[in-house]
This record gives structure tokens, C-alpha cells and sequence, in this order.
């Protein structure tokens, strides 16, 4: 997901509102770490774990301490209080908490094989906070609280707006399955969110774009509206680089007013894509390649470049609430 313009190694493609696709160059990185699937796998289980509670509740009623009153016939009364009686706790079970099924899928056709509910910082078992031939910028623009991963435009030390990838490169792979998140995005000229998948394997680039969006095209875009609020995004299947499989741009309604599902279902010869549970696009296509997950808050292609006006800092985020992912049984 690189703009050429940017001369950056080409990983992801855009449209314009003529729908025309900018087919990207390649860009020359290390090889998979396809191995690391299973590994990453148990990494995620035991975070999903993590996050069920389990509750037991049982209740006594209070010992009955009544002492009878004493016989005052001959023999004398008898006065000794009777031992307290307890009534046995009733039987409880411990309540069953499933697995999250896909929105809107058939939840007995999907195992869960990663997720990540943001409940306390980012994980550095699951994800990087950099691309692959990039170091991590040091000025923060990015944080886990209140349930969320937000990342927001900012400028660095030397005045710059910066791109901002969280992903789990050498970490997490998959192929085939079910691929989730719950998002708001962010406004304003230049911002480009996105979440896709994608690998670098020698010289190939396989890539699939569920959701990039371009706040900062404006109207005449068809991309955002006067406000520079994102109205649509597009869904992209990349082959290799500059070899596409299927493009669409999606008409929403403002996705930064509130919170979204962006989904796909990868079959071997099929890809389909979702919004909020709806289909909204497929192409049958062929891909087999293990991909690895990607947040990112870029800058440029259809959406400009960030200016003044781009509004910077937390309260401007893409805010994502969930990252999941599902193999098929």
C-alpha cells in the first residue's frame, strides 16, 4: 500500500473517482516467515484466552440459631440450645463463553485462530509498530486504551507528517479464513487508513486491501464529503505488484461518525469482502500465498497531502476495536 508518487516501495494501489486504479512498483524486501504460523497461532489463543472470565456464585442462607423455648414440667426445663442448621447451597455451573463468530458468518463453519481485543497496550508478541524496511519513528502518535488501538496524524521532531504501520509481519500468518476488524476513521486531508494483508516473498508482493480509505479527496472524489469525512472506501486484490485481481470502491455512509466491521472471507479461488456484515464485493481469484496482518494511518494517493488543516492528535484516530481472524474447519 505505497503511493509511487512517494517513491516508496510499491505495496498498495488506489482509485480516483473515476475508479481508475494507480498500479504500484514493486518493492524489494526479505523473504516469509511462513514457519511462524503455527507459533504466532498459540500466541493469539492464549490472548483470547486471557479475556474470558468465568463467574461462580453461590449463596447460603443465614444458620437457623431459634432456640425452642424451655419444658418447665417436671423434670426441670430443659434449656440447651440445639445445634444451627444449614440449608445446602444450591448446584451451580460455570457459564460457557464461546469464541466471537465472524459478523454475520456461520459461526460453526470457523475456528478463531487470532485476535486481539485491545484490552491492555499493544502487544509486542503479536505486532510491530513499523514496516519491515523502516525503523519505528519516535514520536508517538499512536496508544491502546479504553478497549481501542487509535492511531492519529501527527507531525514528528522534524515537523513532518509520518506513516504509522502496526502489523504482525514475522509474527502472524495465515492462509485462507475469515479477517475482521471493527473500525472508525479518521478526517481530513491526506489521511489514508487501511487494513489489509499482504506478505513480501523474495520479489513477489501478494497483497489484499479490505478497506482503504481517502478522506481528503473531497466530493468531487467521490471519496468524502465537503468536510473531508470519508464516504467510501475501496476494496483491492493484488496479485503481485501492478498485477491486479479486482477493485471496488465502496459507497458508505460517514465512517467517521461512528464504528464499522470491515471483513474479508479468502477461499483458495475466491475472495469476499464485507461491510458490517453485507457482502459488498468478490472476485474469483486464485491465491495461496501465508499474509500477515496490517493497521496503518498513511498519507497521500487519492486522499492529498496532510496540511494545516489536517486535524492532528488522539481525538482525530483511526480507532480500531478488534483485530480478528478465523480458519475455516
Amino acid at each position: 500500500m505505497f503511493n509511487q508518487t512517494q517513491k516508496l516501495p510499491a505495496l498498495r494501489a488506489v482509485s480516483c473517482a473515476a475508479m481508475t486504479m494507480i498500479l504500484l512498483a514493486s518493492c524489494g524486501g526479505g523473504g516469509s516467515e511462513t514457519g511462524s504460523d503455527v507459533a504466532a497461532s498459540a500466541l493469539a489463543s492464549e490472548s483470547n484466552i486471557e479475556t474470558k472470565k468465568k463467574s461462580t456464585t453461590t449463596t447460603t442462607p443465614p444458620a437457623d440459631t431459634t432456640t425452642p423455648p424451655a419444658d418447665t414440667t417436671t423434670p426441670p426445663a430443659d434449656t440447651t440450645t440445639p445445634p444451627a442448621t444449614t440449608t445446602p447451597p444450591p448446584v451451580t455451573t460455570t457459564p460457557v463463553v464461546s469464541d466471537p463468530a465472524p459478523y454475520g458468518q456461520t459461526a460453526t463453519a470457523y475456528t478463531l485462530s487470532f485476535a486481539d481485543e485491545f484490552t491492555s497496550g499493544l502487544n509486542s508478541n503479536l505486532w510491530n509498530d513499523h514496516i519491515w524496511y523502516e525503523s519505528s519513528n519516535a514520536t508517538k502518535n499512536y496508544t491502546v486504551e479504553n478497549g481501542a488501538l487509535k492511531i492519529w496524524p501527527q507531525r514528528d521532531a522534524s515537523g513532518n507528517f509520518f506513516n504509522r504501520t502496526i502489523d504482525t509481519d514475522g509474527k502472524y500468518y495465515q492462509t485462507y479464513g475469515y479477517f475482521e476488524i471493527e473500525a472508525k476513521l479518521p478526517i481530513g486531508k491526506g489521511t489514508w487508513p487501511a487494513f489489509w494483508l499482504f506478505n513480501h516473498i523474495d520479489s513477489r508482493r501478494p497483497e489484499i486491501d479490505i478497506m482503504e480509505a481517502y478522506a481528503g479527496g473531497g466530493p468531487n472524489s467521490g471519496w468524502s464529503d465537503a468536510n473531508l469525512h470519508p464516504t467510501a472506501y475501496g476494496a483491492t486484490i493484488w496479485l503481485d505488484a501492478s498485477v491486479n485481481g479486482g477493485y471496488k470502491m465502496i459507497q458508505t455512509p460517514d465512517l467517521s461518525a461512528g464504528f464499522h466491521k470491515y471483513g474479508l472471507k479468502w477461499e483458495a479461488n475466491k475472495q469476499t469482502f464485507y461491510f458490517d456484515g453485507k457482502e459488498v464485493f468478490s472476485a474469483n481469484v486464485t491465491m495461496g500465498d501465508p499474509m500477515y496482518l496490517m493497521l496503518d494511518l498513511w498519507y497521500g494517493s487519492a486522499s492529498g497531502q496532510p496540511d494545516s488543516t489536517t486535524p492532528t492528535g488522539k481525538t482525530n484516530s483511526y480507532e480500531v476495536n478488534y483485530v480478528r481472524a478465523w480458519k475455516f474447519k
